[in-house]
């Protein structure tokens, strides 16, 4: 029937916007939760690295 070619380009359309959307907020939070705890990490590190001279 084609009459119903444009509701399943629609549902497709919904379908993969979902999947975008949660991929997306999924990958954000993921990320976020890795720098996170990656700066808590670097200001202790850098604590540490303060002490050292360098000399050039």
């Amino acid at each position: 029937m084609p009459q119903m070619a444009p509701l399943k380009w629609l549902i497709m359309f919904i379908l993969f916007s979902i999947t975008f959307i949660v991929f997306n907020i999924l990958n954000y939070y993921t990320n976020s939760l890795n720098f996170s705890n990656k700066t808590n990490e670097n200001e202790n590190n850098s604590q540490k690295n303060n002490s050292i001279n360098w000399k050039w």
